[in-house]
């Protein structure tokens, strides 16, 4: 199957319907997301990718459908260390839980955009200087690195440049004004919601700069790696909110990130001495994860005896 504009059109149109959806009707009224709908969501968003996969499978080949799913699970376990930062701004920010939908429904929004272009960016790199994929898989390792062993998990907004201009040109009101990003009081005013948009926004660009390269490792396919991250993307907020409350059990899962930042990083580094495929690199993966999520339950249950 030859992917033209029209794939490219309707897929842009499902992700843009779902948006109008997700916001204009089911969260139409300002309320505290529970557990149980955001693992009903979770299950949503995790069944359209499986339906969407299953269609790469049967109008495109296997062997995209296998790129497909593995970027898809790379992507959706990458996006956990999204959520470890998203609570932490919410706790610095004292953000009231019926208002954080909204700021990660904007967040993802833009997250969709930032993406997209650093994927067309990083795809036409490689293709055009096979050395940029050295330069890729080095920066995966040094970033895995850093985060098995960086310690501090600080929030400090207050240093992120965004936030200094915005507050240079507007002021900031001292409380939440509902779920307003401005509120006119004088003049127009910034709200504190807003000022945790931004930090949300540059946090997951961050975040991107280590997993667009990341997907890069499994395919170029610019189709294959914009859908995967998409649909990461859209259950990243109900993720969060299955997630929040239980996210300090998971005591090694940032270990195992770190580790399948590594592996990728060392497959781009020897992919011309050495081929991993994609089906290996799905089963270190998973692996990793599962090995990972086994301990850190197996010291939570330790830590509660």
């Amino acid at each position: 199957m030859e992917i033209g504009f029209w794939h490219w059109f309707f897929f842009l149109l499902f992700l843009i319907l779902m948006l109008a959806l997700d916001l204009g009707i089911f969260n139409k009224q300002k309320h505290e997301v529970g557990v149980k709908e955001a693992l009903l969501w979770s299950a949503v968003w995790i069944s359209l990718a499986l339906v969407f996969n299953v269609g790469i499978f049967y109008w495109w080949d296997h062997h995209k459908a296998l790129e497909f799913f593995t970027g898809y699970i790379l992507e959706k376990s990458l996006s956990v260390d999204n959520i470890f930062v998203f609570i932490l701004l919410f706790r610095f920010f004292d953000v009231p839980k019926r208002y954080q939908h909204k700021v990660l429904y904007w967040g993802i929004f833009g997250a969709l955009i930032m993406r997209a272009v650093l994927i067309v960016i990083g795809a036409a790199l490689i293709v055009k200087f096979w050395w940029v994929m050295l330069i890729f898989g080095g920066f995966l390792v040094v970033a895995g690195l850093k985060m098995a062993f960086q310690k501090d998990e600080a929030v400090h907004p207050e240093k992120n440049p965004v936030v200094k201009f915005v507050k240079k040109f507007l002021p900031v009101t001292q409380t939440y004004h509902q779920d307003k990003f401005f509120v006119k009081k004088n003049g127009l005013y910034a709200t504190p919601l807003l000022i945790v948009m931004i930090v949300v926004e540059t946090s997951d660009l961050v975040f991107a700069l280590d997993s667009i390269p990341a997907i890069l490792a499994i395919t170029h396919d610019t189709f294959i790696v914009f859908t995967s991250n998409a649909f990461a993307i859209l259950g990243l907020r109900a993720l969060y909110f299955a997630l929040s409350g239980i996210m300090d059990k998971f005591h090694y899962l940032k270990t195992g990130l770190s580790i399948i930042l590594v592996f990728i990083g060392m497959k781009m580094l020897l992919a011309g001495v050495f081929h991993i495929s994609t089906l290996i690199s799905l089963i270190v993966i998973v692996a990793i994860l599962v090995v990972s999520v086994a301990a850190s339950l197996v010291r939570t249950r330790k830590l509660k005896k």
